[in-house]
């Protein structure tokens, strides 16, 4: 009974796959065509030079590299307490099982280009990955024609902060396809393709995503922007307004959703969504998503139902505005992440509170998790049995293979005991 945006995925895959084909068989070349075409821009090359990040930052203004700078720093902290360790666990005398944390060898991030600028999308992708030591990066965001064929300044900017010299100017399908295939730039330089790619975008990115899945490794499908709000009576109805269209301000189809046990607060919100709506920068847009069918207050019995509901819903940012808060909020299971009481605000996580803002939507959250150190990692175990160690257990392999229909499996035990292996 919650409804979401209609976010056809399917559909959209046949209207990418000729581009894809295409930047499978032509590489850049191809890329630059449909760049072309679909953001009526033609980059000279899709690699964008190096003086040109340092000339982007050169000018940044002042405020606005101070917050990135800001946001880099607590992200950083957040995300350096991820990495785990290598373990190894002692099976048997003689046989040992360690699992190894190996990163991935290189690395497509993506950061929008549409209706805003994100250069915190740049942030919140590039930290975990150097966290997770990964050796290669290459930023990928579709080039605007305002800047000459160039990302927005503040994305290049943001890699150049971040350390990451290797940008593309290519957004969209053609992005993914360049990143999984990679191609030759204008200039003979080889693009090499990567082994994963993160970050959200709209819906033809996604289909691009999921149709090479399995060529590259992807972060996730990523939908239009969540937000539920779990409320009772003692939240304060500005702010609960105030993130409501926060969130709705990022796309006609995002989702603001209101869980309240309070008809009390419904009204109040309702009536401070009209005066803020009106007096907010990107009013249309907001109006549209507030309207939509994915947006909309529900009414609860109890905290407890409000919980079932917002577990069901499976919201990629839940806010808990309740009287305990945080005890609440610990009986949470589904979510992308959680924002505790009145100070802790979505946009707090969009930019500064040191988490990462690539989180599950569309319900994924019930069985996914956000953007972090370990989505750039692979486990890897590692076995080393003696001798010994393997004649204990062989007999249990061979009576295991046998049991299975598969003899050749015991015989690659029992053929390193000639003698046998009892």
């Amino acid at each position: 009974m919650l409804p979401r945006a209609e976010v056809d995925v399917d559909a959209a895959l046949h209207q990418v796959r000729p581009v894809v084909e295409a930047v499978r068989d032509r590489g850049a070349e191809a890329a630059l065509e449909y760049t072309e075409r679909f953001d009526r821009v033609r980059p000279s090359s899709v690699r964008v030079p190096a003086d040109e990040l340092r000339r982007a930052l050169a000018g940044l203004d002042p405020a606005v590299r101070e917050a990135i700078e800001e946001s880099i720093a607590r992200a950083r902290v957040v995300h350096a307490d991820q990495r785990r360790a290598d373990v190894t666990t002692t099976v048997a005398e003689g046989g040992t099982v360690t699992e190894r944390w190996v990163p991935v060898g290189r690395v497509g991030l993506y950061a929008p280009g549409g209706l805003a600028v994100y250069p915190s999308s740049v942030v919140m992708n590039v930290v975990p990955a150097q966290a997770a030591g990964v050796g290669s990066l290459v930023l990928c965001s579709p080039p605007q024609a305002d800047f000459d064929g160039l990302p927005h300044p503040t994305i290049l900017a943001a890699a150049e902060l971040l350390g990451v010299d290797e940008v593309w100017a290519v957004g969209g399908a053609q992005a993914v396809a360049l990143l999984a295939y990679g191609g030759t730039d204008t200039d003979g330089a080889e693009l090499e393709p990567v082994d994963l790619v993160t970050g959200p975008g709209n819906i033809y990115l996604t289909a691009a995503k999921r149709m090479l899945r399995g060529i590259i490794g992807i972060d996730s499908e990523a939908g239009p922007t969540e937000i539920a709000i779990l409320a009772d009576g003692t939240a304060d109805p500005a702010h609960v307004a105030a993130d409501l269209v926060s969130q709705a301000e990022h796309d006609t189809l995002a989702a603001s959703v209101l869980v309240t046990t309070s008809p009390e607060l419904a009204d109040a919100v309702d009536a401070e969504l009209v005066r803020r709506v009106a007096a907010t920068k990107h009013t249309e847009r907001v109006t549209e998503a507030l309207h939509g069918r994915q947006s909309g207050t529900v009414l609860v019995s109890t905290v407890d139902d409000g919980l079932a509901v917002v577990d069901a819903y499976a919201a990629e940012h839940l806010e808990i505005q309740t009287e305990d808060a945080a005890a609440v909020a610990a009986r949470v299971r589904n979510a992308g992440a959680i924002f505790v009481g009145p100070y802790a605000p979505v946009s707090l996580g969009d930019y500064c509170a040191g988490s990462n803002h690539v989180l599950p939507t569309g319900g994924f959250a019930r069985h996914s998790s956000g953007l972090s150190v370990q989505s750039f990692l692979k486990g890897i175990h590692v076995i080393d049995y003696s001798a010994e160690a393997l004649r204990e257990v062989a007999g249990k392999v061979v009576a295991l293979a046998n049991a299975e229909d598969l003899p050749a499996h015991g015989e690659a035990v029992t053929a390193r005991f000639p003698e046998g292996a009892a």
